[in-house]
């Protein structure tokens, strides 16, 4: 076991590695890059990201005199009527000035370090912007699927073993149309009708605590905590929840047809028996396999729309915004992280397989 998980670790540096080089390899040819995003807001007369990158006032621009329209040598788009001198510090506060290849392997230093440095257009360091919107992140990822998959692996079972009555059919037809239905037009409907839209005002709409949160008796709070989590939480988890309860299902169904079962029953197991001492462990499997999965993809990706739609300042909204301004510390941090934390989850889960079938062995298993 030992030897495994070293093997898998060591494994995870050459993946997070690929990732970022790939990742880093598009940017360069991605246009609107942040030099120019800052030449675009420069050449617009926006006096605050003015003053943030040249340390002046507008009007002179740090102190540089402009030039005239076209004087500017720059490639930029944006430039134009900006002086060279201003264009050469903006790159040079932006790191541009180095060559990619400088500028990728001084990032992965720093970043094995986990030091991501500062946000370009925003007054603060990277880790602690990512501190600050992980407990959005995690609270939705954390909790849409421990309910998903705490309500989606019993009912699963109970659907397998009903397979084709009147309860399978109608938790079937529920399902579906539950997967069909987007996130956000769930989102959408929860709020006109529970959130103070065209019915009751139930639910708070915004944010993951009420104003005063911390005054609050510790009941309270985490009662406020919870309120606030209802309907982001029923938006998120209709697809997750009929995933893993399907998935639960058809491989309960596999397993009952085998002659394991058979023979189980033969030696007069009941079917309780049956069922969670032989027939659980092995149909488990699949459906632990795709936990890592869902967890980073709810995590990250998944909650983008809800967060917006619920004003859920997190880490899906974030990376959108870093990715739509180009603020590439913010991108590249993320992108670290998260594939830091699949690949910690993927060794976890694989983990968790020897827990549920102990007969796996992994010190014999090729990487």
């Amino acid at each position: 076991m030992g030897a495994y998980i070293i093997r898998r670790i060591l494994l995870m540096i050459p993946t997070v590695f690929g990732i970022m080089a790939v990742s880093f390899l598009i940017t360069q040819f991605a246009p609107g890059g942040p030099v120019e995003q800052a030449l675009a807001n420069l050449s617009g007369q926006n006096v605050s990201l003015t003053e943030r990158v040249t340390g002046g006032a507008s009007g002179d621009l740090g102190g540089v005199q402009q030039a005239p329209t076209g004087e500017s040598r720059s490639t930029y788009r944006g430039s134009q009527g900006l002086p060279p001198e201003l264009v050469d510090r903006i790159e040079r506060q932006f790191g541009f000035d180095k060559p990619p290849l400088e500028r990728f392997f001084s990032m992965i230093g720093n970043y094995l370090r986990f030091d991501f440095g500062e946000s370009y257009f925003r007054d603060i360091s990277v880790i602690d912007l990512v501190l600050e919107k992980m407990p959005v992140s995690i609270s939705l990822g954390l909790w849409m699927t421990l309910i998903a998959y705490g309500i989606s692996i019993p009912l699963g079972i109970a659907k397998a073993v009903r397979d084709g009555s009147r309860f399978d059919v109608w938790t079937s037809t529920v399902i579906i149309i539950g997967y069909a239905v987007p996130g956000f037009l769930v989102a959408i409907a929860l709020i006109v009708l529970l959130a103070g839209g065209s019915f009751w005002q139930i639910f708070p709409l915004r944010g993951l605590t009420s104003p005063g949160w911390a005054a609050f008796p510790w009941w309270r709070q985490i009662l406020d905590y919870f309120w606030h989590l209802v309907l982001p939480i029923i938006a998120m988890g209709l697809g997750a929840f009929a995933t893993a309860t399907l998935l639960t299902k058809n491989s309960f169904l596999d397993e009952i047809g085998k002659q394991y079962v058979t023979t189980a029953r033969a030696k007069g197991l009941s079917e309780t028996q049956v069922l969670y001492r032989h027939v659980f462990r092995n149909a488990m499997m699949l459906v632990i396999a795709g936990f890592p999965g869902a967890f980073v993809g709810v995590f990250f990706g998944g909650s983008l729309l809800i967060e917006t739609i619920f004003s859920l300042d997190g880490l899906g909204l974030l990376g959108f915004e870093a990715v739509a301004n180009r603020d590439y510390p913010v991108v590249f941090a993320t992108l670290y992280i998260f594939s830091l934390l699949g690949l910690i989850i993927g060794l976890v889960s694989d983990l968790a397989y020897m827990w549920v079938d102990p007969r796996l062995d992994f010190e014999s298993r090729d990487v």
